[in-house]
């Protein structure tokens, strides 16, 4: 298949890792790179040999010739970009949060599907090593039909060091990690039937939620909780990891620190460990993040050539969304949301 020539949108912190793992591929080739100060977008062009560098998205698209755009700006000019790839005929990935609320979330779908181009989300909480082995697990089916689940995403890092602007959000913790936790949920429960959410700001310092708790009634019958707090000082914290508990009718799955993935049955109890591949360009503190956006990638660049469907396209990304957003009516109501 031909090598497809794609631009990103962005220079910001995760642009580079986004950048060093289209670089394990082969198959894309980033070909220029936009932000509006133009200077950063020099400094990782330099680093990474990108021969061409805007500050003018327009001007951008009507120079270069591409197959996609990349979109790793701030999630409130998501929908601009993608607007002007489509008016363009451009496919277009956008990381997490697609959207700073649902209806220009689907607007943003909607415009997409009108113009004919595919449009995917950047999700790759989902393609991490050890939540991949913790799916492939439950689909054994070794412990049996799932009638309940847990999901925790709790720490205290220190998120706002490298990315200061999430502390004047005034949605954050749903948004910047909901979206990968809930995301997440359904990969591996499937779809929800309803949910309920609670919400708290812990942190003085910070506009929005650093805590929330969202029980979901799943269609399987399923009860599944996702824990998320950027407040929380555990005896077994592991930034960045997710950890897991899953109950099913023959037995227990765990997915506990350092990659430890435990199942339990009649039998007794089997423990492996399921770390992710590293590399060297890889920030330590995000190891198992930063590694998934390699098969994410992968994933996106297979769709982008075959049209095949990813696993999350835009369409697929707005039920990640309606769960997002359909958390903070219940946290904002004190009522369940039904879907």
């Amino acid at each position: 298949m031909k090598t497809l020539r794609f631009a990103i949108f962005g220079t910001g912190f995760w642009a580079r890792f986004q950048l060093a793992g289209w670089r394990e591929l082969e198959g894309a080739e980033c070909v220029a790179l936009y932000n509006r100060t133009r200077a950063k977008a020099e400094a990782l062009a330099q680093e990474f040999g990108v021969p061409a560098v805007y500050d003018n998205p327009a001007e951008l698209l009507r120079s270069e010739q591409l197959d996609f755009i990349d979109i790793i700006t701030d999630v409130n000019t998501h929908a601009r970009f993608v607007g002007m790839a489509a008016l363009s005929g451009l496919p277009a990935i956008c990381q997490k949060p697609m959207a700073p609320d649902l209806q220009t979330a689907r607007q943003m779908v909607e415009t997409s599907r009108a113009a004919g181009v595919p449009f995917f989300v950047h999700e790759n909480w989902r393609w991490q090593t050890p939540l991949r082995e913790a799916k492939r697990t439950l689909d054994s089916g070794v412990i049996g039909e799932v009638f309940r689940g847990r999901i925790l995403f709790v720490n205290s890092f220190p998120v706002f060091d490298n990315q200061p602007f999430l502390r004047e959000l005034e949605q954050f913790i749903l948004t910047d990690i909901g979206s990968h936790i809930l995301d997440t949920a359904r990969f591996l429960f499937g779809e929800a039937q309803s949910l309920y959410c609670h919400t708290r700001r812990v942190n003085p310092t910070i506009r929005g939620e650093d805590v929330a708790t969202v029980m979901m009634k799943m269609h399987s019958g399923a009860t599944v909780v996702c824990d998320m707090s950027y407040a929380s000082r555990t005896e077994h914290e592991r930034f960045p990891q997710t950890f897991l508990f899953v109950e099913g009718e023959k037995g227990s799955l765990e997915l506990a620190a350092d990659y430890s993935l435990r199942v339990t049955t009649e039998e007794g109890t089997h423990i492996r460990r399921v770390p992710p591949p590293r590399y060297a360009w890889a920030d330590p503190a995000y190891d198992v993040v930063h590694s998934s956006i390699v098969p994410c990638n992968a994933d996106l660049l297979r769709a982008l050539q075959t049209g095949e469907p990813p696993e999350t396209s835009g369409e697929d990304n707005l039920r990640t969304m309606e769960l997002v957003f359909g958390s903070y009516e219940s946290a904002l109501t004190g009522l369940p949301v039904r879907f």
